[in-house]
């Protein structure tokens, strides 16, 4: 059963389905070694992958397993960056979500805000009980951005990963719907 990609929108930014025309967006984000420094894969050196990318954007959604979206900010439509859900499970009510950010957006709290609008389409929608998310231990940008939207930390996977020779760890997070629907009511009173 396929799985529309939602169009969501925050204050400052506008989350969407992908088009071609993203295609040169998304590789110059893909490609950039410094982006890319805590990935699990390299940096991109051919443009083919971002039509590859695309493509299985088109996939999970006719798949329904997962959404990709963009990330644009709202003020003046440039392309940050995107987030994910994967890894969508019914019979669970399970997912995994993640995101990537351009340089020139880091520190502005838009991980935060996009990946919070993911959350909150994904708890309403999908009813989900549980998301799953993780992190290279050296990433604790990222890792502050999953302990401000609730996550916790649930454990750690010893050397998972090793790209061009660099051997690294894997924070393991989760955030349960209880826990989301807690935080979104306290921030509510605040």
């Amino acid at each position: 059963m396929p799985l529309p990609t939602p169009t969501l929108r925050t204050a400052r930014l506008l989350l969407r389905p992908f088009t071609p025309a993203d295609a040169d967006a998304i590789y110059a984000l893909q490609s950039n070694p410094r982006v890319l420094r805590y990935w699990d894969s390299p940096p991109w050196k051919e443009r083919a992958r971002a039509e590859r990318f695309l493509e299985v954007c088109k996939q999970l959604e006719a798949e329904g397993t997962g959404a990709r979206l963009a990330i644009e900010r709202a003020a003046d439509g440039m392309f940050i960056g995107w987030c994910c859900l994967m890894q969508w499970n019914p019979d669970h009510r399970s997912a995994s979500m993640g995101y990537c950010l351009g340089e020139a957006a880091w520190g502005q709290g838009f991980a935060t805000e996009a990946a919070g609008a993911l959350l909150q389409w994904a708890f309403d929608t999908l009813d989900l009980n549980r998301m799953h998310a993780e992190t290279d231990t050296r990433n604790i940008a990222s890792s502050r951005v999953l302990e401000k939207l609730g996550f916790l930390r649930e454990g750690t996977q010893r050397e998972d990963c090793i790209v061009d020779g660099e051997v690294s760890d894997t924070w393991v997070y989760g955030l349960l719907r209880r826990e989301w629907e807690r935080l979104r009511t306290e921030r509510r009173r605040v």
